[in-house]
C-alpha cells in the first residue's frame, strides 16, 4: 500500500511540492497505522507497525524516519545535544532536519550539495565555507562513501571542529579491507560493486577508523543491537571521532 501510494503521488505531484506538503500528507497516511505496539522516537507517534520497504528499512508512516535515523536521534538526545552547541549536519533526513531545526537551544547548520535533501546550505565537504574551529558536533551519516577524496573531507571536518568536538559517522560496512576502485564509474557497475550507483567505495570498520585516525582524530567504535523495545531498531555500528582538546 505504502509503495503503491508513494509511486502514484510521485507521478502526479512534483517532488518539491511533495516535500513541501509531506507532513500533512503523512499525517493522513498515519491514520491507517495508528496503534500501540510500536513507537517512533522522532515524531513520538504510537503505531500498530512500521512500514518495511524493499531495502528492508523500517519506516515511520507519520514522519518518514528510518531505523538508523531514529537510532541517531536517540543517541543525540541522550548524549550530545547540550545547550549552546553548534551542530553541522550533512544531507539530513527530512524527519531529523525538522526535529533538529525546531530545537532553539542549539545552533543547527544543515547542508546538502546534491539538492536531494532539506538543507539551508550547499557546502562542499572537501572545501567547507566555514572558519576554523567553529563546530561542536558534526553528523556525517552515509556521506563519506560518496566522496572520492575522503581524506580531504575528513581533514576539512577536523579543521572546522572545535577542540573537543566530535563527529558521529556511519557508512555501510563490510568485513576485511576497504574496497574502492575509481575506474568503476558506470552506475550499474557501482551498484554491483559498492551497493549503490553513487557510492565510490565500501568501508570496513577498521579501514575507516584508520583513515580517521590518520587525520588526527581519536575514535570510538560503538555497536548498537536490536533491543526488545518498540522503536524499530536493528543492529548497527557507528564511529565517534573526537578532536583532541
Amino acid at each position: 500500500m505504502y509503495a503503491t501510494l508513494k509511486n502514484i503521488l510521485s507521478k502526479l505531484i512534483p517532488k518539491k511540492s511533495l516535500i513541501k506538503h509531506e507532513v500533512k500528507l503523512r499525517s493522513l497516511f498515519y491514520f491507517f497505522y495508528r496503534g500501540s505496539a510500536y513507537e517512533c522516537v522522532i515524531c513520538e507517534k504510537k503505531l500498530k507497525k512500521f512500514i518495511q520497504n524493499k531495502n528492508n528499512h523500517s519506516i515511520c508512516p507519520n514522519c518518514g524516519s528510518i531505523h538508523r535515523v531514529r537510532r541517531l536521534w536517540m543517541i543525540l538526545k541522550n548524549e550530545f545535544l547540550m545547550d549552546g552547541k553548534v551542530v553541522l549536519d550533512f544531507s539530513p533526513s527530512r524527519s531529523l532536519f525538522r526535529k533538529l531545526n525546531s530545537i532553539r537551544n542549539i545552533q543547527y547548520i544543515s547542508t546538502d550539495i546534491s539538492g536531494d535533501f532539506l538543507a539551508e546550505n550547499k557546502f562542499d565537504i572537501t572545501q567547507l565555507e566555514i572558519k576554523d574551529e567553529q563546530i561542536d558536533l558534526i553528523l556525517c551519516y552515509h556521506i563519506l562513501e560518496h566522496i572520492p577524496d575522503d581524506l580531504k573531507a575528513i581533514s576539512e571536518l577536523y579543521r572546522v571542529l572545535k577542540p573537543g568536538g566530535k563527529i558521529i559517522i556511519q557508512t555501510p560496512f563490510k568485513d576485511g579491507e576497504i574496497y574502492e576502485d575509481f575506474t568503476i564509474t558506470n552506475p550499474q557497475e557501482r551498484v554491483k560493486h559498492f551497493g549503490q550507483e553513487d557510492h565510490v567505495r565500501v568501508y570496513s570498520i577498521n579501514g575507516l577508523e584508520n583513515r580517521i585516525n590518520q587525520i588526527g582524530f581519536e575514535t570510538e567504535v560503538r555497536t548498537y543491537y536490536k533491543e526488545p523495545k518498540p522503536y524499530g531498531f536493528i543492529d548497527e555500528t557507528i564511529i565517534i571521532a573526537s578532536k583532541k582538546q
